[in-house]
């Protein structure tokens, strides 16, 4: 294995940008800049604190919170050929400790402290991360506790390469960086814009739901990139209306991605951003992105937008619920295969479950390695790829299957929905009960009625919740940002139980 290999390209491409452009923005952080030379130094001095305490090779979990600080910390370990495990800071410590030893990590890194970290918890999947490893990212935990995710620097690379060409990202680009950096987001906003030599301007965790200052950020630093899901958007829109300023001209590429687009939230952007090219991504973390959909301003909005086309390299198929290839339309399960994906987890049992390979190619030799990615898609006779939902979103209530990821789909096209989240729980005569908790615009007078009826309009009867809940606040969400939909019940009024049809689903 190659020096190349073990260290990658890109965090050699962003350090040496700071010899050619050293005084130049690399960061903005609250209104403050962090140059290139800055951002270099704080990186050798993190590497020279990993080479006291850590092995060669070691995986290192960087636990500090999001900043440019923490930032050089990540660079320092992919300069100095340590696999970097970025686990979310929301994560419970017990989910940390299982997350750690499934990746074989022995070493944290802190408040620019080394830590030697106990053994993980008995009968946990203790393993270890392949050699050219770069980044351990980590999944949602929707499920249960999240599995540890490498990716290798070849991967990495691979993929700020064509990123960089397909977004116009060179010298002094401003991007935007929404996203926490243990998200594969990341991958385009800051360490695609770092090695080329942008501005990575990063939006601190805490102002992330303040609409007015994310629309100020875009403002102020003339941001020609931003990558968000959907929720962004619909935040930034609606701070838009209430101060009535002006588009975002600087805007050129505006992608979405990691959860469905609302028909009204996409409207509302190509308002605002009224130049920008828009693109629908989709992609896993165990995969990154692998299919992308540019919007077509001259003909009608779609809704959903399309999966749309297989990035370079990408190779896709659906699979149906007997197991069997589909050679034309249809729908099953997605299957993708990229040159930007994970090599697996580091547990085999859960490798095996979700990665498989084809035998090898009788003229060629090559094995192909697909990933299951859990998600249901249809094409239609023109070959367009749709996404339905999540294999695992589908529950029985009254012996109706009913797929809880359109549910909140439909909701989410209602233009007060920001966000929604729908799962069920026990009841004593019905046995699950389905319930959906929705934030609303703070200007919205929509009540719980009017949802009703707006789902009533769209879904077939036994699909409309039984209860539905509009709040203001947030609602809860897993360490990679997904809605919490295990936290919603928490949620719910303590309200006698209505009967399931009383309101708003017709005779």
């Amino acid at each position: 294995m190659t020096e190349a290999d073990l260290h990658g390209e890109t965090a050699n491409a962003v350090l040496r940008w700071a010899a050619k452009i050293p005084d130049a923005p690399a960061l903005w952080w609250n209104g403050a800049a962090t140059t290139y030379r800055e951002l270099a130094d704080e990186t050798a001095a993190v590497r020279a604190r990993l080479a006291e305490r850590v092995p060669p090779g070691a995986t290192v979990a960087v636990l500090d919170a999001k900043s440019p600080r923490t930032v050089a910390t990540v660079l320092a370990c992919l300069a100095s050929g340590y696999p970097a495990l970025l686990p979310s800071p929301t994560l419970p410590s017990g989910h940390l400790a299982a997350v750690t030893a499934e990746a074989g990590c022995r070493y944290a890194y802190t408040e620019r402290t080394v830590t030697a970290l106990p053994p993980g918890p008995a009968g946990g999947r203790a393993g270890a991360v392949p050699p050219g490893t770069g980044f351990v990212l980590t999944t949602s935990g929707s499920t249960g506790i999240p599995k540890a995710v490498p990716l290798p620097h070849t991967g990495v690379d691979a993929f700020t390469r064509w990123a960089a060409d397909a977004f116009g990202i060179v010298e002094g680009t401003p991007v935007l960086n929404y996203a926490p950096l243990n998200f594969d987001l990341c991958l385009l906003d800051v360490w695609t814009t770092l090695a080329h030599g942008g501005q990575a301007v990063l939006v601190d965790p805490a102002v992330a739901a303040g609409a007015p200052r994310l629309l100020g950020l875009l403002r102020t630093h003339r941001i020609e990139v931003v990558q968000a899901v959907p929720l962004f958007y619909a935040l930034v829109s609606a701070a838009a209306r209430a101060e009535g300023g002006g588009p975002l001209e600087s805007v050129r590429h505006a992608v979405f991605t990691g959860d469905v687009m609302p028909e009204q939230t996409l409207a509302d952007l190509a308002a605002l951003a009224p130049t920008a090219r828009l693109h629908n991504i989709y992609g896993c973390t165990e995969t990154n992105d692998s299919l992308i959909h540019e919007i077509d301003r001259d003909r009608p909005l779609p809704s959903p937008p399309p999966l749309g086309r297989p990035l370079p390299g990408v190779r896709v198929r659906l699979r149906d619920s007997e197991g069997r290839l589909l050679p034309g339309p249809g729908r099953g399960e997605l299957e993708v295969s990229t040159p930007f994906q994970s090599t697996g987890y580091p547990d085999p049992a859960r490798t095996a479950e979700k990665f498989t390979t084809d035998p090898a190619d009788g003229s060629s030799g090559a094995r192909t390695r697909w990933f299951r990615t859990g998600d249901l898609a249809e094409t239609d006779a023109d070959g367009v790829l749709r996404l339905v939902g999540r294999l695992d979103h589908q529950v029985k209530i009254r012996g109706v299957a009913v797929n809880t990821a359109e549910v909140e789909r439909v909701m989410l096209g209602h233009p007060d929905v920001l966000e929604s989240g729908v799962t069920t729980v026990p009841d004593q005569v019905e046995g699950r009960r389905l319930i959906a908790v929705v934030r609303l615009d703070p200007g919205s007078a929509a009540t719980s009625l009017d949802l009703k009826r707006h789902c009533s309009a769209r879904l077939p009867r036994g699909w409309v919740p039984a209860v539905l809940v509009p709040v203001r606040e947030p609602l809860p969400r897993t360490g990679t940002g997904k809605v919490d939909r295990r936290a919603l019940a928490a949620m719910l009024p303590a309200a006698p139980r209505q009967p399931a049809a009383a309101v708003g689903t017709g005779p």
